[in-house]
């Protein structure tokens, strides 16, 4: 791997450490962002992406949102962005996959906009061929995350996610559904990064103002998972990610 991401492998293992030895449910979704995070990384290793530099810059900046974020909360628990507060928020008793799953919604509506639009530069989103070839890394990554379902699902099975025989029953219908949500939630994601692009060229007030929307939009969306229940089969029906509202 990556000199970059051997360093956010490190960075990710010491904060995992301390939230296991104190207990933390924060601990499930950076625990399943490690895994991934190495997946991810033996990706760039094996050529999956056309460009492999790009990439690993963009893997780095965008879990370094969520990793600032995280200490953050550990300093503050008020702190965090707002879609933050609602996933560090969750009741403590609730699965560990709900846990999870919080933290994606969190992570990917919110921070992964920011974060496409701070290493696709304005050149890049003038120049088709080069926005294209971004484009398709950035889809790239669902065949990596695709791959770690089954995976993840017995790691938060061993984590102590209590399994009823109707969840034994639905875990085939839940992992197609998550292939279906990341599929859909990429697209509204690349949809929103335009919109902040588009923001970014007005200026720093109109792209602040776009951000604060963003930041609502994917709260509440939090806030409403939530709620708990059969959430990935509702998220199938209803959809996972936000979408700006008009300037």
């Amino acid at each position: 791997m990556t000199v970059p991401v051997d360093e956010l492998i490190a960075r990710m293992q010491g904060l995992l450490d301390g939230l296991e030895v104190a207990g933390d449910p924060a601990r499930f979704f950076l625990g399943t962002y490690l895994r991934t995070t190495r997946a991810v990384g033996a990706a760039i290793d094996d050529g999956l992406f056309e460009d492999d530099g790009w990439v690993t810059d963009w893997d780095v900046d965008f879990a370094g949102l969520y990793l600032d974020a995280l200490e953050a909360h550990g300093r503050d628990p008020a702190s965090p962005p707002a879609p933050w507060r609602e996933a560090f928020g969750a009741d403590p008793a609730t699965r560990p996959e709900g846990h999870v799953l919080l933290g994606m919604n969190a992570h990917i509506n919110y921070d992964l906009p920011q974060s496409l639009v701070r290493v696709v530069g304005p050149a890049d989103f003038a120049d088709p061929a080069v926005l294209d070839l971004r484009r398709r890394d950035h889809e790239r990554i669902d065949e990596v995350l695709a791959g770690r379902v089954a995976a993840e699902d017995r790691a938060l099975e061993a984590a102590g996610s209590r399994r009823t025989v109707l969840d034994r029953v639905m875990s085939g219908a839940n992992r197609g559904a998550a292939r279906v949500l990341l599929r859909e939630s990429r697209r509204k994601v690349w949809a929103n990064t335009e919109a902040l692009h588009a923001a970014r060229l007005q200026g720093p007030d109109a792209y602040a103002r776009r951000v604060a929307d963003l930041e609502r939009a994917a709260a509440a969306r939090v806030a409403d998972l939530r709620r708990g229940g059969p959430v990935l089969l509702r998220l199938a029906v209803r959809g996972f990610g936000v979408v700006l509202p008009p300037a």
